[in-house]
């Protein structure tokens, strides 16, 4: 087995390695043997081994932890005894294997929010953040409750996203579909129906089966340009300027920029004050709130924030001037400023903008709805008309 491996040599400069041994016993032993004190130790596992053993934690499962081990705190029991417990009677296995590691880096002396350091995709950036600043105030077990309540809060509003687009996408799916049979099964038939009749067809007939005709022998081409778009969209996702534009212009989108950007501004708001109110210094708790949105427009925009704010320019001056924030925000913050109480501000915007939120996600919800039903009837309605006087036509002429 391989070990990577932390220490301090006799002339107390910190080293780290790789160390091979049958077991972990025998690799401190060997390290202590070559005068390495205050020894870690990590197995080294190799790529396939980490995909498998990863802990795969939901965010909801978090939040139960959290508001658990809160509640075992506040009720006397040690760090160590209340993670003991929490991994003991987990039943998710992932969990266990997280919370024995964690157990075992507070036995070795790590704080709680070095061990969490060690599962970036369980706890993010800002929850761990907030938890090294509740260590240090002494006020862990009522972080981690608010921790718990930011996370529940969380989730609901990625529910209500969710629930919300449900409908709109299975419309969309509905239509491709139906317009694919029309193309591919049912029109083709027509064509061959009306070609044994050889009578003359009206333009919507011809214009109908000629659109057929492109479908049936074009289809391949139709989806490598599809394939084609994805891969260059994706290509483009990829670099800083390319997201930058799609994320832009996503922004600027009728209905959905607006959508989006409430939902980024309550995003930002609510970690920045459970942030605040946990003690994490302003410009700490700017950055973690920032990078937690990954939408490179606000993310930009907001490291000129920063640097506006370390200069002593205020916050909400400096945010009212991206442009990405709502007046309403902006006064709403100011007077957190200007009255001492910017957690409980933030905490109150962020709370207008959730109502706001789920007032869009409904108003986009209704507008998607009535044009796929537009496009929908349309291209019916235009089959029903092609096909309709076509038999009228042909009826004419055999009738003549």
């Amino acid at each position: 087995m391989k070990f990577t491996y932390t220490a301090v040599r006799p002339d107390g400069h910190e080293v780290t390695g790789v160390y091979r041994a049958d077991s972990r016993e025998a690799a401190e032993l060997a390290l202590y043997d070559l005068d390495m004190r205050g020894v870690r130790l990590e197995e080294k596992k190799s790529l396939l081994q980490l995909e498998l053993t990863a802990p795969r934690v939901k965010r909801e499962e978090v939040m139960h932890l959290s508001r658990q081990l809160g509640a075992f705190i506040a009720a006397g029991l040690t760090i160590v005894d209340a993670v003991h417990t929490l991994g003991a009677e987990a039943s998710n296995f992932a969990i266990r294997k997280m919370m024995a590691g964690v157990e075992e880096g507070l036995r070795r002396g790590d704080t709680l929010s070095d061990c969490f350091d060690q599962h970036p995709k369980v706890f993010p950036e800002f929850y761990r953040g907030i938890l090294r600043s509740a260590e240090l105030t002494g006020q862990l077990d009522t972080v981690l409750s608010q921790l718990a309540r930011y996370l529940e809060r969380d989730l609901e509003a990625r529910r209500r996203i969710t629930s919300a687009m449900i409908y709109p996408i299975m419309i969309a799916v509905m239509s491709v579909v139906t317009v694919v049979i029309l193309a591919g099964f049912v029109l083709p038939r027509f064509r061959t129906f009306f070609a044994d009749l050889d009578a003359e067809l009206p333009l919507t007939t011809r214009m109908m089966l000629a659109a057929t005709d492109f479908v049936t022998n074009w289809w391949w081409a139709m989806l490598a340009a599809a394939a084609t778009g994805t891969l260059a969209l994706v290509a483009a996702l990829r670099t800083d300027s390319g997201r930058h534009a799609v994320e832009r212009f996503l922004l600027r989108v009728p209905v959905l920029g607006t959508t989006i950007q409430f939902t980024l501004v309550e995003r930002f708001c609510r970690i920045f004050a459970s942030m605040v109110s946990a003690g994490v210094p302003l410009p700490s708790a700017l950055h973690v709130a920032t990078s937690s949105l990954r939408n490179l427009v606000f993310v930009r925009a907001l490291n000129q924030v920063s640097e506006r704010v370390l200069q002593g320019e205020g916050l909400a001056w400096p945010l009212s001037h991206t442009g990405l924030f709502p007046g309403t925000a902006a006064r709403m913050i100011r007077v957190g400023e200007e009255t001492g109480t910017l957690d409980a501000q933030l905490e109150v915007t962020a709370k207008y903008y959730e109502g706001e939120l789920d007032y869009k996600l409904k108003k986009l919800t209704a507008l998607f709805e009535p044009v796929m039903i537009i496009v929908m009837g349309g291209i019916v309605g235009f089959v029903a008309i092609a096909l309709v006087s076509a038999m009228y036509g042909i009826f004419n002429q055999v009738h003549i």
